[in-house]
């Protein structure tokens, strides 16, 4: 799962809508637009966009917005939790929910008509050992997929192998849901149809690690992260972003330079995307990227650990975990909220 995988290893901007008269007025308004966006990706600055921490959120990272971004789902772990469990909360910090209390869970995400729940875990499989989240080589075997509503009734369990199903999300019209699969210590990509129906795998690669994908605004195009066999366990791992179709064609390396660029995660019109890249020595940072041109702009600036950026449905708020408030000694993730409407991407 993604946020277990950040302790192992570890331990866009607003939409402008401009009205014209002509066509070459609109033409201009765009151009001016775009090189206002370049100009805001290129030249960066050490200071960080206004930024809170969500008041009263529990320990927690991996917060996905709902549909109408007045929600987060996301991992939490509260002082009753013997493990993190899915909750929802609204983004000001109140109604918080958890949706399940049985097993431990991961990953989570809203449908995007904003009526329904998926999400990872054990909770069906306790006879199983519990693995741990955090090392790939132990992932829970039995961590299954499910679907609920929004205030985790009518549970309905989507698999049923005992292999680590996780690192799940919709496509944005809701017709396909993307996972990760782990089958004797090998991670792939997997899609099925929203029911639980037509199980497919698309990547197929004997030597790389896919995992952390989702489907862009295109409703065909995969970008996720993977790294490579025989770096697992590496401090630093050297792990690369990339895109595939739904097909399992057309994959195209997005980074390629030897470092860690981790839990990409696309912006609504499908340009950029926000992701960690670790700086030296081991510094977890927030970058937005250019998807066409690779221009990038750092967004955070802190020797803590930030990480999971999420952009908002409207562009204007990225939600990202950071230990930047966490007590000495803590190994505590907590969530915050990034204004990022200043950028007009």
């Amino acid at each position: 799962m993604k946020i277990q995988n950040l302790i192992g290893i570890f331990a866009l901007g607003g939409i402008v809508l401009f009205s014209a008269c002509s066509n070459s007025s609109a033409n201009e308004n765009k151009e001016a637009v775009e090189k206002y966006n370049l100009k805001m990706l290129v030249e960066n600055d050490s200071t960080e966009l206004p930024i809170k921490m969500i008041t009263n959120s529990p320990e927690g990272a991996e917060a996905y917005f709902s549909p109408d971004d007045k929600s987060l789902i996301f991992n939490g772990k509260t002082g009753d939790d013997k493990y993190h469990m899915v909750y929802t909360m609204n983004i000001d910090g109140s109604d918080l929910l958890k949706i399940n209390d049985k097993g431990a869970d991961a990953c989570s995400f809203y449908h995007p008509d904003g009526k329904s729940l998926i999400w990872t875990s054990t909770r069906d499989n306790l006879d199983m050992s519990p693995g741990n989240y955090s090392n790939p080589k132990d992932y829970p075997q039995g961590a299954e997929l499910y679907t609920s509503d929004l205030d985790g009734s009518n549970v309905k369990r989507l698999t049923n192998n005992k292999y680590y199903d996780a690192e799940v999300a919709y496509s944005p019209d809701g017709s396909l849901i993307l996972f990760g699969r782990q089958i004797d210590g090998k991670m792939d990509l997997w899609l099925m149809d929203a029911d639980g129906t037509n199980e497919r795998q698309v990547t197929h690669t004997d030597e790389w690690q896919e995992g952390g994908a989702f489907i862009m605004s295109d409703n065909e195009t995969i970008i996720y992260r993977a790294w490579k066999r025989e770096d697992e366990g590496q401090r630093g791992l050297n792990m690369q972003i990339s895109t595939i179709k739904i097909d399992g064609t057309d994959m195209k390396h997005i980074t390629g330079d030897d470092a860690t660029h981790w839990a990409p995660y696309p912006s609504p019109d499908g340009k950029y995307f926000a992701y960690i890249k670790v700086l030296p020595p081991h510094n977890y940072e927030i970058f937005l990227r250019n998807l066409e041109t690779g221009e990038e702009r750092q967004l955070t600036f802190n020797k803590a650990f930030d990480g999971f950026p999420v952009i908002s449905h409207d562009g204007k708020t990225l939600s990202f975990s950071s230990s930047r408030d966490a007590k000495e000694g803590e190994r505590k993730l907590y969530l915050y909220l990034m204004d990022i409407s200043s950028l007009i991407l």
